[in-house]
């Protein structure tokens, strides 16, 4: 993880809270898939992706697909243990090791 990420919670134009991370140079590397009623829950899912850390070691059992998409970009996602989508790129990537390396950022282990 980049030590000079900031991680944003924030409510939708629905009323839903969503995260998402920003590098330094504020690009978006990373964001919630979906939106959460409670704060907490979207707290959750953050840390899921690295957030303070993942001091509680959410989604130990998750597992990674990498694909390309329709445009021919290399993006990943991540299911948890009951196949739901949890995470996903943010962006295309040109090349595999690239898109590899942000999941790396959002808690992939390789």
């Amino acid at each position: 993880m980049a030590a000079s990420d900031k991680w944003e919670i924030y409510k939708d134009k629905r009323g839903e809270y969503r995260w998402r991370r920003r590098a330094a140079n504020g690009n978006i590397v990373g964001a919630s898939t979906e939106g959460y009623k409670g704060r907490s829950d979207c707290k959750d899912n953050a840390e899921r992706h690295g957030m303070d850390g993942n001091p509680r070691k959410f989604g130990k059992g998750d597992s990674w697909e990498f694909y390309k998409d329709k445009s021919g970009g290399h993006r990943w996602r991540r299911r948890a243990t009951n196949k739901e989508i949890v995470g996903a790129s943010s962006e295309a990537y040109s090349g595999k090791a690239a898109c590899q390396e942000n999941a790396k950022r959002n808690g992939f282990k390789g």
